[in-house]
């Protein structure tokens, strides 16, 4: 990728949230102006009418006893949502889970903070743990953001570049250690900037082979049994959501751009670019509902990354692009996605919604390739109200593919 292309991208990525924050700007809210609104998750009236699964368990085993709202905003005090679960997905077949998060406040005036985990042991004999951090300072001056991964990973490869055929499909197995964190400094108005450390460790990296016998896209690529991808980061956040864990309106961008250097350990020298935008509208205006835009771009800009930290649908931060696939079934030094997704209420007292989403993806094969085919992924799903003073719900999702693929996705919080 040349320099006039990446000046250019970087250009668009900035210029594109300045654009969508003209209806904010149109509301007397201009992005020179920090705006909090997650400062007040909910109405006192309004969380005493809601009701959610801790309402309802309550009322099975204390029949006689009314529910009582402890707490109708999110303080210094942590607010649990915890989620012991059987569950089922494409990559993981049968799970037992053990999902959840915790909301708080450094301060009292301070954005909400949270740390989530989504820990499992699988059907596939897979080992999950991972723990995603997102903490602001007392003042809001400072924002760190981690992500720490354990996997024992069995998991499918199907090649490289969104033309490649599930009938390819060629097991993997391999151990993943993660570790990212970032600082981000508040510059002006609701925007961040700032630097971060970045390491991927794959190791006991093992494959089958594709089912016909030919040479699969791993073993043209270069086979590594183990890899080391470590390097730094430039930050950039702007983020307008009211909530962080359930947005209703506002907006939200943030770039990385990653450099693996070899002198930290990298296995080779590699830089990406990870643009990412999201846009939330009451829609009805007035309503409860939410129409909800993403879009998410993940580049490698130069360098040979080892294969299994090129772009792949399902493994940005949160395991979120791609329903309606299999996580993996796309890889390559290019992705281009872009999602909608249409959330409702069901029922009046928010214990139960719903959602219907449409999403498409691109990618490159291997370095230098350009883009291929456009994949398209779409269903519908339902939200439980985990807890309703964090705004968690649990999401359960049935999703679709093209080449027959389909299946449930779960997990707590929204998908973006």
């Amino acid at each position: 990728m040349t320099i006039n292309k990446v000046f250019w991208l970087l250009f668009y990525a900035i210029l594109f949230p300045l654009m969508l924050s003209a209806q904010d700007r149109k509301a007397n809210i201009p992005l020179t102006q920090r705006r909090f609104n997650d400062t007040l998750v909910a109405l006192q009236n309004d969380t005493l009418q809601q009701k959610d699964l801790y309402d309802v368990i309550s009322s099975i085993f204390n029949k006689n006893k009314p529910a009582q709202n402890k707490a109708t905003v999110i303080g210094t005090r942590p607010v649990f949502s915890i989620l012991p679960a059987v569950g089922y997905t494409l990559q993981t077949k049968l799970a037992i889970t053990l999902a959840g998060n915790v909301a708080f406040r450094t301060a009292p005036g301070s954005r909400i903070s949270t740390i989530s985990s989504n820990s499992a042991y699988t059907q596939r004999k897979q080992i999950i743990i991972p723990i995603q951090s997102n903490i602001w300072s007392h003042d809001n001056n400072y924002n760190f953001i981690g992500d720490i991964k354990y996997y024992k990973y069995p998991q499918s490869t199907f090649g490289l570049g969104s033309n490649s055929s599930v009938r390819n499909e060629n097991p993997m197995d391999y151990t993943l250690f993660r570790f990212y964190e970032t600082i981000l400094k508040h510059i002006i108005g609701n925007l961040y900037a700032g630097a971060g450390f970045i390491y991927d460790k794959h190791f006991n990296v093992s494959e089958t082979g594709n089912p016909d016998g030919s040479l699969s896209d791993y073993a043209r690529y270069g086979p590594q049994s183990s890899t080391v991808s470590a390097g730094i980061t430039l930050n950039m956040l702007i983020d307008m959501r009211d909530n962080s864990i359930s947005p209703t309106r506002g907006f939200y961008t943030a770039l990385v751009y990653r450099d693996n250097k070899d002198f930290l350990g990298s296995t080779s020298s590699w830089k990406s670019l990870v643009v990412d935008i999201r846009k939330y509208i009451r829609f009805p205006a007035g309503s409860d509902n939410v129409l909800a835009l993403w879009s998410y771009d993940w580049l490698v800009l130069t360098g040979k990354p080892p294969y299994l930290d090129l772009p792949a649908n399902t493994w940005d931060q949160y395991n979120g692009t791609g329903r309606g696939y299999i996580q993996g079934r796309f890889r390559g030094s290019k992705m281009v996605y872009a999602e909608s997704e249409y959330r409702y209420r069901i029922t009046r007292n928010g214990l139960l919604g719903g959602v219907a989403f449409i999403n498409a993806d691109s990618f490159s094969g291997a370095p230098g390739s350009g883009l291929q085919r456009v994949q398209p992924g779409y269903g519908a799903g339902l939200r439980i109200k985990l807890n309703k003073v964090s705004k968690t719900n649990i999401a359960v999702d049935y999703g679709f593919g093209n080449q027959g693929s389909k299946g449930v996705f779960v997990t707590v919080g929204e998908i973006f």
